[in-house]
């Protein structure tokens, strides 16, 4: 068992906080770029682009 402090860790570009690995996106992580739906809502309706 891991714990929570040796799970990978990135930062959203959104908010600026940094996020922790979850399991729902053990297929995914290397594609997840904000910490939440609201984030990724939010950068998307300030007009910038995402790649």
């Amino acid at each position: 068992m891991r714990r929570k402090a040796d799970l990978p860790v990135k930062t959203c570009p959104a908010c600026l906080r940094p996020f922790s690995w979850r399991r729902k996106w053990a297929d995914c992580w290397d594609e997840v770029r904000f910490c939440s739906e609201r984030c990724r809502r939010q950068r998307r309706s300030h007009g910038e682009t995402t790649l």
